[in-house]
């Protein structure tokens, strides 16, 4: 095949810092074969790595045959950047610490990214998108949509809150005279995510609202109508109020703006009962509906290093949580 006879040659300057490193295009057998002796036999582990991680170009020529081959290409690129500091690494000194995922692993975004001549990549996994100042329009609801494509199109996840939208039934003055409230946008977003095409896989994206936004309870109910909203995890962020009233069978206050002193929209709810919707579908329908407790937040995240309104994107890993914020300093 023409593929096994053609050899690239990537030329990298020869110092202490970078050593000479050959490109060849591999078939996804031959990748296959190799990170599965690699992995020692695991097959998901060889089968994600050549699908999600190996450099790839447009074309599919495939030019890492293992994670080895990754691992340099990694060392190579950060060697690069050290050289231009005092006490740099060199890529063999690097490579020691990338060799079979020991002791640093870039994950995800940063390993497929880093020193990729043949795709744009962002460099990060994960990124909350949001407007400063008034968003309740529909110049900011699409600007947000375009954010969240041109990040997804470059492999980033995306997370953003909707508590910003009015509620449904709400006044405005162009020719609908109400609005539709949040939901249609959940699925305007959805979609945006379905469309964009990651290598094979869609975009990943989380959408988060206040429990107190009258339109929470229907933001809920659309996850769970089949085929509404496909392409979007959603989250719920839970205040001690809410929590409070349900546990003590009180009545709960909704409004809009949810942060105001002069709430346009005003709605009282049986917190319990909600609260119990909220469980149910968490724990025994879709395993895609979050909450976060987020007055606790608040008060266990220093408030010097984090603005905390807007906390939109929820990561669990090996048991902890992880959290994303709109803004940060």
């Amino acid at each position: 095949m023409i593929s096994k006879l053609l050899h690239i040659y990537l030329l990298i300057k020869k110092s202490k810092t970078h050593c000479i490193v050959e490109k060849q295009i591999y078939s996804y057998e031959e990748a296959f074969e190799e990170s599965l002796r690699y992995f020692q036999g695991d097959e998901l582990a060889a089968r994600v790595w050549v699908n999600k991680y190996a450099v790839k170009d447009s074309f599919g020529n495939i030019y890492e045959k293992s994670p080895k081959d990754m691992h340099w290409r990694l060392a190579n690129e950060v060697a690069r950047i050290e050289a231009k500091y005092p006490n740099a690494l060199s890529s063999e000194q690097l490579f020691e610490l990338f060799d079979h995922f020991k002791y640093i692993v870039p994950q995800g975004s940063p390993m497929t990214g880093i020193g990729n001549d043949y795709q744009v990549a962002s460099l990060s996994n994960c990124f909350v998108i949001g407007i400063d100042g008034s968003a309740d329009s529909y110049g900011a609801i699409i600007k947000i949509d375009e954010e969240q494509v041109q990040l997804m199109k470059r492999r980033g996840g995306v997370g953003h809150d909707l508590s910003h939208i009015r509620p449904k039934g709400s006044p405005v003055k162009n020719s609908a005279l109400t609005s539709t409230g949040l939901v249609p946008f959940m699925e305007r977003y959805s979609n945006s995510t379905r469309e964009v095409a990651q290598d094979g896989r869609r975009g990943a994206l989380m959408l988060s609202v206040s429990i107190k936004h009258p339109d929470s309870e229907a933001f809920i109910d659309a996850k769970m109508t089949e085929g509404k909203v496909t392409g979007a995890n959603v989250s719920v962020k839970l205040d001690d109020a809410f929590m409070s009233a349900a546990v003590e069978g009180r009545k709960y206050t909704q409004q809009y703006p949810i942060d105001s002193d002069h709430p346009t929209t005003v709605k009282e709810i049986e917190a319990s009962n909600l609260w119990k919707e909220i469980a149910i579908i968490a724990r025994w329908l879709c395993t895609t509906i979050h909450y976060i407790i987020i007055t606790t937040i608040r008060e266990i995240f220093p408030i010097d290093l984090f603005t905390l309104n807007n906390v939109t994107y929820i990561v669990q890993q090996n048991n902890r949580t992880f959290y994303a914020f709109e803004k940060s300093f």
